[in-house]
């Protein structure tokens, strides 16, 4: 079994994860400008670039902090191919007319290809997760942020003003719930079998 090779550019992705400025300002200065003029020259203006980079950021930000993001390539191509990906995406969304694609980037390695669909696998993960987390109550939302921010239990029911015993049966009980609203759905269903 060969071990995964992780690239230099990993630093851009643990940067993303520290919410480190000098590198969220390095990537905007150096790879930013290439999806904006790829946007631009494929039926799109620079809004709408920006509205991309940024929905690739937050994602990138969010599996950066979940610890599932081990970049084998490098991270111009990775971040371009994501923001082409979601462009073609909305274009499609917004017409049923044939698309014209100036591509002339690299071809896709299947590394990255890899890294592209885990990507977007954690991507519709994560919406999944966050329209089912919306539908519970008030109150397990409020425990659940504050079981997320504050690993200790004994602290969460102190902020919250109840006894631990309480807060980790609530928990348990609204875990249980998102869970199975979860796996109840056909998203879920089709997600678990790619």
């Amino acid at each position: 079994m060969t071990s995964i090779k992780i690239h230099p550019d990993q630093i851009y992705i643990d940067g993303l994860a520290n919410n480190d400025s000098a590198i969220i300002q390095s990537i905007y200065k150096k790879f930013v400008p290439k999806v904006i003029h790829y946007v631009r020259n494929n039926s799109g203006d620079e809004d709408q670039a920006q509205d991309v980079v940024q929905e690739i950021m937050i994602l990138l930000f969010n599996q950066a902090k979940a610890k599932k993001l081990q970049l084998t390539c490098p991270f111009d191509a990775y971040f371009f191919l994501l923001c082409k990906r979601k462009w073609l995406n909305e274009i499609k969304k917004s017409s049923n007319k044939g698309v014209t694609i100036d591509d002339d980037s690299p071809s896709m390695d299947e590394p990255t290809e890899e890294m592209l669909t885990e990507t977007e696998l954690f991507d519709e993960k994560q919406k999944l997760f966050d329209t089912m987390f919306l539908k519970l109550g008030d109150k397990c939302q409020e425990l659940l942020k504050l079981s997320f921010t504050i690993k200790s239990m004994e602290e969460v029911a102190e902020k919250l003003n109840v006894t631990y015993g309480y807060v980790r049966k609530k928990k348990s009980l609204c875990i249980g719930q998102l869970t199975q609203w979860i796996q109840e759905t056909n998203r879920f269903k089709s997600l678990k079998n790619t």
